[in-house]
């Protein structure tokens, strides 16, 4: 088995009578970066805090960095950093001056390098011209990079970051996922709370999906995708023939002959209607290449106007897996 950052055996967190996490079993591979994705409100910051020790579970156990937790807190917490809920900061301090406070706090950072290490996690995420600039005059972006810079004060195996392009514009979303990837290349796991498909789509390598406290999925995200339904599309005047090639091919079309929907998601010479019509056609585990699929329906005559594999997306196969919407704007 894969060496696990994370994993979690029936982990449930209860709230008298209301269950925010329900048993769930995750397996964050390491050096991955991990998008926990979900809806606000589906369990996703409940289960982070019980993962560093914030909260205790009502049921279930943890383990991270193959340590049990929260038994193994103090072995743990000095190789994790983490952005939660969005950093706060002393408004009336220099974004130095906050850092060496935390730093401070540190039981295990040295007071001799703090000044070094201040800088060096402040060049990290490109704030260095805002060190002696007071936080309370920070931009939102600005504050989220000195809340990445404060993970980053010490080395670090693993970084759990909640919503870090939370209320971003997009200039700023692009510096913090550059920052999330470099921080991958350097081999630290990283563990994204998001309930952003985009952010979840370029970033990550493996994905979990929460809906109402459950984890409903998890894997890479060529498997999530892999996991729903993908179909053939072939434009022609010939739609008996086509769907009689296709079901030869062990691909049995959906509604063979259906009319083109003007003004559907498909290019505008082929939606112009005439006498052509759309023939769909789910594909199997180990479908005919599309080239092989085109050849053979052109052999046995039939006039290929348009041709398309549609293949689920990550917003496709979140909605097939929890029947809830997507917020898929940074």
């Amino acid at each position: 088995m894969t060496d696990l950052a994370i994993r979690t055996d029936g982990l449930t967190k209860r709230f008298r009578a209301q269950t925010a996490v329900d048993g769930i079993d995750l397996a964050v591979p390491s050096g991955s970066v991990f998008g926990f994705l979900g809806p606000n409100g589906s369990g996703k910051t409940t289960t982070i805090r019980m993962l560093l020790g914030l909260v205790g579970a009502t049921a279930g156990s943890a383990q991270v960095l193959g340590t049990d937790m929260p038994r193994g807190l103090d072995r743990v917490l000095p190789r994790v950093g983490a952005l939660v809920e969005g950093p706060a900061f002393a408004p009336f301090l220099s974004g130095a001056a906050n850092l060496a406070r935390f730093d401070a706090a540190d039981r295990h950072a040295a007071p001799a390098t703090r000044r070094a290490r201040v800088a060096a996690a402040l060049d990290r995420v490109g704030l260095s011209h805002a060190a002696r600039k007071k936080a309370g005059a920070y931009s939102l972006g600005m504050k989220q990079r000195l809340g990445l810079a404060n993970a980053l004060l010490m080395p670090r195996d693993l970084l759990v970051l909640d919503e870090p392009t939370n209320g971003l514009d997009p200039q700023g979303t692009r510096e913090v996922r550059s920052l999330i990837r470099s921080f991958a290349a350097d081999g630290t796991t990283v563990f994204v709370s998001s309930h952003l498909l985009a952010e979840v789509e370029q970033l990550c390598t493996h994905v979990g999906v929460m809906s109402a406290g459950r984890l409903v999925a998890q894997g890479t995200l060529d498997d999530l995708r892999r996991s729903g339904r993908s179909s053939i599309e072939v434009l022609t005047p010939d739609p008996d023939r086509a769907g009689a090639v296709l079901a030869g091919l062990g691909l049995v079309p959906d509604d063979a002959g259906a009319d083109p929907t003007p003004g559907a998601d498909r290019p505008a010479e082929h939606a112009a209607g005439g006498d052509d019509a759309i023939v769909t056609a789910p594909l199997g585990d180990d479908p005919p290449a599309p080239e092989a699929l085109v050849a053979a329906l052109v052999a046995d005559g039939v006039r290929v106007r348009g041709f398309e594999v549609r293949r689920t997306s990550l917003e496709q196969r979140f909605v097939e897996l929890t029947g809830e919407g997507f917020d898929v704007v940074a």
